[in-house]
């Protein structure tokens, strides 16, 4: 070894980086900020209403959203592996319009509940064909099957509403040791995917292509067979949700979960998932469904217009976004 090497070791090793402690690791996390909003935020609105100290009226509140929180549980997993779905809302319109129809044309409730989650399955494999195999954009995509499937599910219903079945409404009245069956469904679905994407090797691979597709298949891993089973999940859950919101509602309309797909981007963001993939948890969109929970019902309880709340939801992705990528950003230093 020459001097030459002796000497520049301790300079490459002075130059290293000395690994953070634990509290900076902790604090300097997207998740960390959605917590202290979503703290903030109930000791704000408790301020405009006592019920916000209640959570059965915090429960009941979230019941409200809660289809959508599911399928942000799902598309938060599809912008980690480097992707986005804009078409999920239309998804659950088109699945739940089918539904409606097909029993409403006599079809058994089990029938026509497995004809919406095909549709579903198939509005996922149509997104994930243009994706993966003919190489196009998602966020293009997925514009296009928004309105693809908005029209469609206004070609079955029309202008009117289609009931279904009296003993069918009502999820949002099935109490689970108190707690609101919708509410329930997706408490379980975060803890599940919550294992999957943190605790397993399909969640590390994930993270993986969304870091770098090119550096993931060169490694092995069949990026093209993940985003395909992300796609078809996201068509599937976004089915199922579609038949929960027709129950809660008692009925089915074209424009069903309408302008959902903000909310559902919004529910990511706000949780630190980042926009370009490889990053997020299904903690902070968690979180995150709750904050979002708390902000809309406190504009509501203040009697905000529609074109008001929906404006503050627009300023909060905006903020979301730029907050997420400070936060990576400095921690990549």
């Amino acid at each position: 070894m020459t001097a030459t090497d002796t000497s520049a070791r301790p300079s490459a090793v002075n130059e290293s980086a000395p690994a953070r402690p634990l509290w900076h690791v902790v604090l300097v996390r997207p998740e960390t900020m959605t917590l202290v909003l979503l703290i903030a935020a109930v000791i704000f609105a408790s301020h405009l209403s006592p019920y916000f100290l209640d959570v059965e009226y915090i429960l009941r509140s979230f019941t409200l959203s809660a289809e959508f929180a599911i399928v942000a549980l799902v598309l938060t997993m599809v912008i980690i592996a480097g992707e986005i779905d804009l078409s999920p809302a239309a998804n659950m319109a088109l699945s739940a319009c089918l539904f409606a129809w097909a029993q409403a044309a006599g079809a058994p409730i089990p029938v026509a509940v497995a004809i919406g989650l095909a549709a579903g399955l198939a509005m996922g494999a149509l997104n994930a064909f243009m994706v993966i195999a003919l190489q196009l954009p998602s966020i293009i995509v997925t514009i296009g099957t928004l309105t693809l499937y908005r029209g469609l599910a206004q070609v079955i219903a029309g202008d009117k509403s289609i009931r279904v079945p009296d003993w069918f409404i009502g999820i949002d009245k099935v109490l689970v040791l108190g707690v609101p069956m919708p509410v329930v469904i997706f408490v379980v679905a975060a803890l599940l995917l919550g294992l999957i994407l943190a605790g397993t090797i399909f969640g590390r691979q994930i993270y993986q292509i969304g870091t770098n597709e090119t550096a993931a298949r060169y490694a092995g891993i069949r990026t093209r067979r993940i985003k395909l089973v992300l796609f078809l999940l996201m068509g599937a859950v976004a089915a199922i949700a579609g038949m929960m919101t027709a129950s809660r509602l008692g009925s089915v309309r074209y424009d069903l979960g309408l302008g959902g797909e903000l909310q559902m981007v919004l529910m990511a963001m706000l949780g630190g998932t980042y926009i370009f993939g490889g990053r997020g948890t299904i903690l902070g969109t968690f979180l995150a469904a709750w904050l979002l929970v708390v902000v809309s019902t406190g504009m509501t309880v203040a009697n905000l217009l529609p074109a008001i709340q929906l404006t503050v939801l627009g300023v909060l992705l905006i903020v979301a976004i730029i907050a997420t990528n400070f936060i990576y950003s400095r921690t990549q230093r």
